[in-house]
C-alpha cells in the first residue's frame, strides 16, 4: 500500500503541520526547554504563527520543529513531507532536480539542500545492534562506486585498495533477510574493513564472502565461514553465496549512474545511508511507503544541517 498523493497533508500546511506534530509527539508535545510531556498551551493569538506552544511548567514558547532538520526552514512542512515520500518511496532515488521540478521551488540550490536534509533524516548514525547472530547468515562485500566511464567495467583486480580511476570504496555488510549497512572506506584492506566488520557483526553469524585475500582472512575470525569463486565462474555452492550483497550493489549504483549521475566523495555516505534506509524498511519486511516516510520524518529529530557550499560543489547531485 502506496500514500495517496492527493493526502492533505502534502498540500495543506495546517494539516502537515498537525501530521508531524503527531509524528513527533505521539504522547503530546514535548518541551524541547524542560522536557515536560503534554503539558503546553497551543497560542491562537491573530498574530501568533500556527504550531507555537507555550509550556506552562517553564513559560518558554516552541514548535514543533525545534530541535530538528525544520528548524528555521522557509520551506512550508507540506513540501517537506511530500519531498521525503518521494525520496523513500523511489527506489533508486529522486534527484534534486526532479525534486526542484516536481515542488516548484525557485532555486535547485533550495531542492538540493532539502534533499539533503531528509538524507541526514535516514542515517542510521549509532547502530547498536550487531548484524546476525547464531543461526543467521551475513554477506560481506566491496565494490567500487563513481570514476570515469570508460573504467566502470575495468577489472575489479585493478581498483583493490584505493578505488582506482577515481572510483570510491564502498563497504558493506548484509543480514539475508534483515538489514544492510554501508560505509565509504578509503581503502579496502584489513586494517581499514576489520574494525567494521567486528563491531557490526556477530561472531556467531554464518559468514559469506568471495575469495579475496581481505575476506578470507577476516573470515577466519567467525565460526562458519564460507567463501565463492566468482574469478573461476563459481556464484552458488548450496548456501554459500555474495548474491543478495550483490543484488544490493546493482540497485546502488543503478541509483548513483542513472539518478544522481555523480556523487561527490564528501557527500557519498550520506547517499549510501538513503540507499541503506530503503532496502531496510522495504517492502519485503512489511514496511509501506507511507511508514517509510514517517520514519524519515521522525529521524530528522535532534538533527542539523548548516551547509556552507557554493552552488557549484552541489553540481550534478
Amino acid at each position: 500500500m502506496t500514500a495517496d498523493l492527493t493526502n492533505p497533508i502534502f498540500n495543506d500546511e495546517t494539516e502537515a503541520r498537525k501530521h508531524f506534530e503527531a509524528l513527533r509527539w505521539p504522547d503530546g508535545p514535548i518541551c524541547p526547554h524542560c522536557g515536560v510531556v503534554d503539558e503546553a498551551t497551543e497560542l491562537k493569538g491573530k498574530s501568533t504563527r500556527p504550531g507555537l506552544y507555550k509550556c506552562r511548567a517553564c513559560q518558554k514558547p516552541f514548535t514543533a520543529t525545534m530541535g530538528t532538520l525544520y528548524e528555521r526552514s522557509h520551506i512550508p512542512i507540506h513540501k517537506w513531507l511530500l519531498a521525503t515520500h518521494l525520496l523513500v518511496s523511489s527506489k533508486k532515488g529522486m534527484s534534486a532536480h526532479q525534486l526542484w521540478r516536481m515542488l516548484g521551488f525557485g532555486s535547485y540550490r533550495t531542492a538540493w539542500f532539502m534533499a539533503m536534509r531528509i538524507r541526514d533524516g535516514m542515517r542510521d548514525l549509532n547502530p547498536k545492534k550487531p548484524l546476525g547472530g547464531k543461526g543467521k547468515t551475513v554477506e560481506m562485500d566491496e565494490t567500487f562506486v563513481g570514476g570515469k566511464e570508460k573504467n566502470k567495467h575495468a577489472k575489479k583486480r585493478k581498483h583493490v585498495g584505493t578505488g582506482g580511476s577515481g572510483k570510491e570504496a564502498v563497504f558493506s555488510l548484509l543480514e539475508r533477510g534483515g538489514r544492510v549497512r554501508s560505509h565509504h572506506v578509503p581503502r579496502v584492506n584489513a586494517k581499514t574493513l576489520r574494525p567494521i566488520l567486528m563491531t557490526q557483526v556477530d561472531r556467531a553469524s554464518d559468514l559469506m564472502t568471495d575469495e579475496s585475500a581481505v575476506a578470507k582472512g577476516l573470515g577466519r575470525e567467525f565460526g562458519n565461514h564460507e567463501s565463492v569463486n566468482h574469478s573461476i565462474g563459481e556464484y552458488v555452492r548450496g548456501g554459500a553465496h555474495t548474491n543478495t550483497i550483490e543484488g544490493y550493489f546493482s540497485i546502488l549504483k543503478r541509483g548513483i549512474i542513472g539518478t544522481y549521475h555523480h556523487v561527490s566523495e564528501a557527500h557519498l555516505k550520506m547517499y549510501l545511508g538513503e540507499f541503506d534506509f530503503r532496502y531496510n524498511e522495504r517492502m519485503g519486511l512489511g514496511v509501506t511507503d507511507a511508514e517509510r516516510a514517517a520514519k524519515a520524518v521522525k529521524g530528522i529529530a535532534g538533527k542539523r544541517l548548516t551547509y556552507r557550499q557554493k552552488p557549484d560543489q552541489a553540481a550534478n547531485v
